[in-house]
């Protein structure tokens, strides 16, 4: 392909040997008078266009000269208006030509610029880009991109599909990943994140794809990092577990010994006690909660399901939370509105009630209000439990059912607590079919949204 430069000399050259041409067919048939400047006209413009102002008007000139050497050869009839008439004409073409040609080379040069400012921007991106038409042809990648797909050895033809159902062999799960890449094919229009893990070598992609205009953009990003991140920590939770239970039940069959003896200890030792009882619980919960994630990260929880009255469990919890609530003069309240009964698990769905009725309690301030609704939502159940505690602040809300995450307003009051009760929650009414939400305004209250199909 030519460089810019040398496709302007070269239009220059074809340009003066066509004016060359045309002067030498007025000459060799006497035209100078039928065909006039206007045959000269096309190569003044386009030497104005190629080599500038100077040029142009240049050009013009020479197409004025030529021709008045023509008439003159010619012994044709030609006055001084003529001359001038004309030659401002081609100088006006000229100058008109030339402004035309540096204005589009500025733009030429603009848009070259910023071409190559957006390659480097997306090539310096760590996630693979590629923009295809709404069938699937590449239009633009990065070079990430291109780097990835050589890793994996996907083919250099076809779709983007075809190139990614090429390598369904390659990953753990072939038939999944088939089976996604054909949705994929068939539904243009979606909006997918998946994620896969090329065999043998353990490699873990995540690849993001949705429409854009008339095309489609996709993005691979290698999480391999944050899957082994991920299987480390759940291995360090499953051990620290393991290791826990046993010390704990030393400590908590010596406890039970203990307290068959507390009429024999003093009021300090039965302080001593209350302390050791209330941390023991604490950890029993803590330990407990942990096995929970764990099991749930495996996927090991098994749901034995049952019509389940969600208002009775409601009534249940709010009784086993009354005495924090009463320690902090807090008004707990259970209304009823004649809910369905939905099929669940009655043990897991009462943990979800528990662990949101006592974070309620928890982040309400003395005096406060804890509200338990249990409706109908549509065909099935809603359960609402809303405070007007501390609230959690707009760009936390995102994140209170990831593991382990604290609310700043609640590390910033000392409030103890794991970070893993909804989490727990969120796995667990998903497991179930429903959905569960999270509203807060700081320093407002928090109202928590679980709806469950009904039985």
């Amino acid at each position: 392909m030519l460089s810019f430069a040398r496709r302007r000399y070269l239009l220059s050259f074809l340009a003066v040997g066509g004016l060359l041409a045309t002067w030498g067919t007025m000459l060799a048939f006497s035209w100078s008078g039928k065909l006039g400047t206007i045959a000269l006209a096309p190569w003044v413009a386009l030497l104005g266009f190629d080599l500038g102002l100077i040029g142009g008007v240049a050009a013009a000139a020479l197409a004025v000269v030529a021709w008045i050497f023509a008439m003159h050869v010619d012994d044709a009839a030609w006055d001084n208006v003529q001359v001038v008439v004309r030659s401002l004409a081609m100088v006006v073409l000229g100058v008109i030509s030339a402004l035309a040609g540096l204005r589009l080379r500025a733009q030429e040069r603009a848009l070259r610029g910023t071409a190559t400012l957006q390659t480097a921007l997306i090539d310096a991106t760590l996630d693979g880009i590629v923009l295809t038409d709404a069938d699937g042809r590449v239009l633009i990648s990065n070079k990430p991109l291109r780097r990835m797909s050589m890793e994996l050895g996907l083919p250099l033809e076809g779709t983007v599909p075809e190139r990614l159902l090429a390598v369904a062999d390659k990953v753990t799960e072939p038939e999944r990943y088939r089976e996604r890449m054909i949705q994929l094919a068939r539904e243009p229009g979606a909006a997918t994140i998946d994620e896969f893990e090329v065999a043998g070598t353990g490699r873990v992609f995540r690849g993001y794809t949705a429409p854009v205009a008339e095309g489609r953009i996709w993005t691979l990003r290698e999480v391999t990092a944050d899957r082994e991140l991920d299987r480390m920590r759940d291995a360090f939770v499953a051990t620290v577990s393991h290791e826990l239970r046993t010390p704990l039940t030393s400590i908590s069959g010596f406890l039970e010994m203990l307290e068959d003896e507390e009429h024999a200890l003093g009021d300090a030792g039965r302080q001593y006690l209350d302390v050791i009882r209330r941390a023991t619980e604490r950890l029993h919960a803590l330990l407990e909660d942990l096995l929970l994630v764990a099991q749930i990260e495996a996927h090991r929880i098994e749901l034995e399901l049952a019509p389940v009255d969600l208002g009775e469990l409601a009534r249940v919890s709010a009784e086993s939370a009354h005495p924090a609530a009463i320690e902090k003069k807090i008004a707990l309240e259970v209304v009823t509105d004649d809910p369905p009964a939905v099929l669940g698990d009655a043990t897991r769905l009462a943990q979800v009630l528990d662990n949101l009725v006592s974070n309620a309690v928890k982040f309400t301030p003395e005096g406060g209000t804890v509200t338990i609704t249990v409706g109908t939502n549509g065909k099935g159940a809603k359960l609402v439990v809303a405070d007007n505690g501390i609230g959690v602040g707009p760009d936390e809300q995102r994140q209170v059912f990831t593991r382990f995450f604290r609310a700043t307003s609640a590390t910033r009051r000392a409030i103890p607590g794991t970070g893993l009760g909804l989490a727990i929650c969120h796995a667990l009414v998903e497991q179930h079919g429903g959905t569960i939400e999270f509203r807060s305004r700081e320093g407002e209250g928090t109202e928590v949204v679980v709806t469950l199909p009904a039985a």
